[in-house]
């Protein structure tokens, strides 16, 4: 048993060193990659056999994927925040949303973040509160109130830039360009077609918005 395990890792050391740049390579790097050998050969599609499912494999595994990705951003977010203590995760997203206009009202906002009313009543307050957003009444309808970013937000906004912008970048991995550029062309497509059932099917339970596909 031991002399196997011994062999099957040397087969891997030896597979590794192949791959890593000539003199490159340590403990560290050998373990990412044995890590991520083991990640590349799970199977999905094992479950289907095993439990006799009736499932959409590549959907799922592909919502799997998301979900993931989607975890690990948080962790990053908030690893790159931590020099920022007027933001959190959430918060930086609103931020920067509300940079690209003048003003807002808060449903719009929300709206925008594909977030439920409540969640993104909490995190305006959070900014209001922090002095990143002002509120002010809504001219044309005295039932809204609109968003501003302040003084203090702007400075916010661009002192956490770079740092979010060198998460963006470790989000990205090692995909080439060409690779972004494919990837950046699904996800919008992805996004396009959930943003209209957020906007239009939200309270259609999922039979009916599987119509819609």
């Amino acid at each position: 048993m031991e002399l196997n395990l011994i062999i099957e890792t040397l087969t891997q050391l030896d597979n590794y060193l192949k791959g890593a740049p000539s003199g490159g390579g340590n403990l560290d790097d050998f373990r990412l990659y044995l890590n991520q050998k083991a990640y590349e050969h799970e199977n999905p599609r094992n479950l289907t056999e095993k439990f006799d499912l009736d499932v959409y494999d590549l959907e799922n595994e592909i919502a799997k994927q998301v979900i993931l990705l989607g975890r690990y951003s948080k962790q990053l977010i908030r690893k790159s925040l931590e020099n920022h203590p007027a933001l959190v995760n959430e918060d930086f997203t609103y931020l920067f949303r509300m940079m690209d206009y003048d003003s807002l009202t808060k449903m719009q906002l929300i709206e925008k973040n594909a977030h439920e009313k409540q969640t993104g009543i909490e995190i305006i307050k959070r900014l209001v509160k922090n002095g990143l957003f002002a509120e002010s009444p809504d001219e044309h309808d005295k039932r809204s109130t609109r968003i501003t970013v302040t003084p203090k937000g702007k400075k916010v906004f661009r002192e956490s830039m770079q740092d979010i912008t060198v998460v963006s970048k470790i989000m990205c991995g090692q995909l080439d360009t060409k690779e972004k550029e494919a990837l950046l062309a699904s996800l919008k497509k992805l996004n396009t077609f959930h943003h209209t059932v957020y906007c239009n099917f939200k309270n259609e339970d999922t039979a009916e918005i599987l119509k819609l596909i």
